[in-house]
């Protein structure tokens, strides 16, 4: 499945941010952009997906063929990634990250990436993470 019609599968018209994201997604797949995740955000987008959306079982599992196909890189989290993503929650008691958006900001860290595709404010709240999506 290519990456605009992966887009086009996850995310419905009225969604928020449908439009920019599918024309995120085209453009990256354009210029050959190294999409990189973790397992963990592939579990919580194929849940999201599966819940919100209509046949969203049947979506959701076109996604994860979509990632199995080579769609971006998963990075597994590791048990060292967990702990670190303990203590940088406890340590930003002024912030309220999800688990998850804690475990790509070690993951980040540790690959040297500073760049991110994502809607979340949380990643520009970070202060190390520059967006390539405008934050609700």
């Amino acid at each position: 499945m290519s990456t605009p019609a992966h887009s086009s599968h996850t995310s419905r018209p009225e969604d928020a941010h449908h439009t920019e994201g599918r024309a995120l997604f085209q453009q990256a797949d354009r210029e050959a952009w190294q999409l990189i995740t973790t397992n963990a955000v592939v579990w919580e987008t194929y849940t999201l997906i599966r819940t919100r959306a209509h046949n969203g079982r049947e979506i959701a599992l076109r996604f994860l063929d979509a990632v199995d196909g080579g769609f971006c890189e998963v990075e597994r989290v590791r048990l060292l990634d967990e702990t670190r993503a303990v203590d940088l929650l406890r340590r930003h008691t002024d912030e309220c990250y999800s688990f998850c958006d804690a475990l790509s900001f070690v993951v980040m860290e540790q690959l040297g990436v500073s760049e991110a595709l994502s809607f979340d404010s949380d990643f520009r709240s970070s202060g190390k993470i520059v967006l390539l999506a405008s934050p609700s």
